[in-house]
Formats: C-alpha cells, sequence, structure tokens
C-alpha cells in the first residue's frame, strides 16, 4: 500500500521495483485509472500519491520503462494468481504401462482392457506391452496380433500413437486419449484484471518493438 511507498529497507527483494525505488527520468504509464502516455518520474509518483496507490515496473527494459499505478501488494496476489492458475492449465503427461504375456487369456485381456479404458478417461496414455521371457520370443508374432487387438477394442477412447514395434524383450504399443477429461469452468471472478492485463501486454510488446527498433536504427 502507499503507506509503505517510503519503507525502501525491505527484508527481501522484491519481484518488482515499486515507487522511489524506480530510478528513471521517465517512464510509460499504462492502466485504467491514468492517461496512458509518457511521463517524467516526478509526474508518475505524484500521481501515484494523489491515488493513495503505488507506481509499480511492469516492465524495466522497455524504453522508457512501463509502470502501472496500482495497489501492489493486491498486484502481487493477482500475478500469483495468474501464475498458479497457468500451472494448473499445464498438461502433465501421465504414461500408464499395461503388461501381457503372449499368451493372455481372454480373462486377462478383458480385465486389463477395462483399466486401459479408465487410464485414458482420465488423460492418461497407456505404453502396453508384451513381455517376452526366455523362448517366448517365438511367439512375437502372436504378441503383435494381441496388442492390435487391444488397440482395436480401444478405439473408441484412443489413437495409435505407436503401432507395435519390438524392443529388446518387449513389443510395444503406445496409445494417447482421443479426448482430453472435461473440467467444470470456474465462475468469472468479478475483479479479474485479465482483460486490462491483454491490453497493457500488448502495449508493452509494442513499446518494446518500438525501442528495439530505435536501437537497431
Amino acid at each position: 500500500m502507499r503507506n509503505n511507498r517510503f519503507n525502501n529497507n525491505r527484508k527481501k527483494e522484491e519481484p518488482y521495483r515499486i515507487n522511489e525505488l524506480i530510478r528513471v527520468p521517465q517512464v510509460r504509464l499504462v492502466g485504467d485509472n491514468v492517461e496512458q502516455g509518457v511521463y517524467t518520474i516526478q509526474e508518475a509518483l505524484r500521481k501515484a500519491d494523489e491515488l493513495g496507490l503505488d507506481l509499480v515496473e511492469i516492465s524495466p527494459n522497455a524504453d522508457p520503462p512501463v509502470c502501472r499505478i496500482t495497489d501492489y501488494q493486491k498486484f502481487l496476489y493477482q500475478q500469483k494468481k495468474k501464475l498458479k492458475e497457468q500451472k494448473a492449465k499445464s498438461v502433465k503427461v501421465v504414461v500408464k504401462e499395461i503388461r501381457f504375456g503372449p499368451q493372455t487369456d481372454d480373462h486377462d485381456f478383458n480385465f486389463k482392457l477395462k483399466h486401459a479404458k479408465s487410464f485414458l478417461e482420465e488423460g492418461s496414455k497407456v505404453k502396453a506391452y508384451v513381455f517376452f521371457k526366455g523362448r517366448s520370443i517365438l511367439f512375437k508374432e502372436q504378441g503383435e496380433v494381441l496388442l492390435l487387438r487391444f488397440a482395436t477394442e480401444l478405439e473408441d477412447y484412443a489413437k495409435v500413437d505407436q503401432l507395435p514395434q519390438l524392443e529388446g524383450k518387449k513389443m510395444i504399443i503406445m496409445l494417447s486419449p482421443k479426448k482430453q477429461p472435461v473440467k467444470a469452468a470456474k465462475p468469472k471472478d468479478k475483479d479479474d484484471p485479465r482483460p486490462e492485463e491483454k491490453q497493457e501486454k500488448k502495449l508493452v510488446k509494442q513499446v518494446s518493438a518500438e525501442a528495439e527498433d530505435q536501437n537497431q536504427e
């Protein structure tokens, strides 16, 4: 908050420079609470002071650096929340293994088929393989037929990434789910800053590109 503006002796280094820690002659202001444009650092600090908020440097490498007038603690919370959401959305590939013998009976086959359907429905990949022990390698063609039958039984649930392929004592087939697991939609936060942040990011990219072109000239 603004009453912490002059506390430069912080116990830990902040991820963003704020207020008097921003030591540049001028900055570009963005946000919905100010008229966007280039201001001297003194003008920018005065505007933040009038609003009882903080001046936060969000793009230090732009020329001039891009700043936003906001509640710093709320800004940090929103950034952490956004990072958490991005991590949650990132797809983590999980591979489940299913092992067969070259002479697997129908009961065992159907039991493992049921497990494979469950794995695929939850969004996991399936690595199914036939393990050949000793002289059973003579039945590799039988193992290939078994894996192709397995893939055919799962054609409504999976697509084949890799056809049966012999690797050492294993013949392997790789399957991926056809559909990703459906997640319940989260209610939109009324204070969601993303539309505003998208606009700011677009402006920051534009400013950075212009600065880079000027440097090249």
